[in-house]
């Protein structure tokens, strides 16, 4: 079952968006060092710029995904797209930390749009029997914008200086909204104001709710290993940063391949909740055996890669269970609300972790973000037994 050519066109277009997207989130961190030195701030300073971010994209993903079921989830991501460019370009033209602060409310705002608009667009224009794989590669490609965002932005401050480099990666915005152009002209306004906020309460469903539960324990978990596992794993270990590195890495690299491979899965399924639950609960073991269980480098990178691949694995039935929950024609809404969930996980985890680290804990990093998978894996039972039983009572 191959992708039509529109569908292919369509995909091509909404991922090269959600490439765009995860590069500008990553765009400011490889260029710390250079932005300490020319503005004269410290780090902490540095650090309240990715907060503003977050925060502003927490606060309006929600209302955003109602946006952008009215006007219409093209629309919304052309102007996400150059409002994120706009949002570097500005920065790198005011030289100024105002200019990054600015740079970060406007980046906040723009990146509160993808996940709305993308899957809207998505889990409209492709076809059922292979809307899961359509969610795997989208996925997959705000991987490969994470992974890409280092080397380009450390290569562009190479050739054209720090500031260059914010303008470089801000002109990447216009460029991806370029095939979007003309469909966002034509494109139709969903239903009148007072009928999306008539439709507000459906949306904040128990279900809708759940899912948005389920993405705090995704992002607290992978938060955890992401973020802290490598110091982690120095403290309570003595792993080298280099072998504590090598399994990150391997655990990172898996995960995109999972995305992959989860496409299929989830297009040969209409059981997503028991996937995820069974690929969260075999990743989290993982994790606990590579993060309290001294071994050698090896068994531990294949450990890490394993879990990371399981996690990934479970990452489009994530996606194909939220747009099971959304009302027709309000997909864009649903994915804004349960979105936030990755912000609040975002916002809460690092302290918890810092804080163990601190303290002397680092085996608690590996617990808690286990922990948090168990409570995913609880969470996406439960929605499995929903379904299962609205189906039994539709059959009625």
């Amino acid at each position: 079952m191959s992708f039509a050519r529109e569908e292919r066109r369509i995909l091509g277009s909404v991922s090269g968006a959600h490439f765009v997207s995860h590069v500008h989130i990553l765009a400011l961190p490889p260029l710390f060092p250079l932005l300490r030195d020319s503005f004269g701030v410290g780090f902490v300073e540095l650090g309240l710029v990715l907060t503003l971010f977050n925060v502003v994209s927490a606060l309006t993903q929600a209302p955003m995904g109602f946006w952008v079921d009215r006007f219409g989830p093209r629309r919304a991501l052309v102007g996400g797209l150059l409002l994120g460019g706009l949002a570097f370009v500005l920065a790198g033209l005011m030289g100024s930390y105002a200019g990054l602060l600015l740079a970060a409310v406007l980046a906040g705002l723009a990146n509160a749009v993808y996940h709305p608009a993308d899957y809207a667009i998505l889990g409209a224009a492709v076809a059922e029997k292979h809307v899961g794989r359509a969610f795997s590669l989208h996925t997959f490609a705000g991987y490969l914008g994470s992974a890409v965002a280092p080397a380009f932005m450390l290569g562009a401050a190479w050739l054209f200086g720090a500031a260059g480099a914010l303008v470089a990666v801000g002109l990447l915005g216009p460029l991806a909204a370029l095939p979007l152009l003309r469909e966002a002209a034509g494109e139709r306004m969903g239903p009148p104001r007072a009928a999306a906020a008539a439709g507000a309460p459906r949306i904040l469903s128990p279900t809708v709710l759940l899912m948005t539960g389920f993405f705090v324990m995704i992002a607290l978990s992978s938060g955890a290993v992401g973020s802290f596992a490598v110091s982690a794993w120095e403290q309570g270990q003595g792993l080298s940063l280099v072998h504590g590195n090598m399994a990150l890495t391997a655990w990172l690299a898996m995960s995109a391949a999972g995305v992959l491979a989860g496409g299929w899965v989830a297009d040969r399924t209409r059981r997503h909740g028991l996937v995820a639950a069974g690929g969260f609960a075999a990743a989290g073991a993982l994790i606990l055996l590579g993060g309290l269980v001294p071994m050698g480098v090896a068994p531990l990178v294949a450990v890490m890669g394993a879990s990371g691949f399981l996690s990934g694995l479970i990452m489009p039935s994530r996606d194909m269970l939220v747009r099971a929950a959304a009302p027709p024609g309000q997909a864009g809404a649903v994915f804004g609300v349960v979105s936030t969930g990755f912000n609040i996980g975002g916002v809460v985890g690092p302290p918890i972790w810092g804080w163990m680290l601190d303290h002397g804990q680092p085996q608690g990093v590996f617990a808690g973000a286990a922990g948090f998978m168990g409570l995913a894996v609880a969470m996406a039972l439960w929605g499995e037994r929903r379904r299962a039983v609205r189906v039994a009572a539709a059959a009625e």
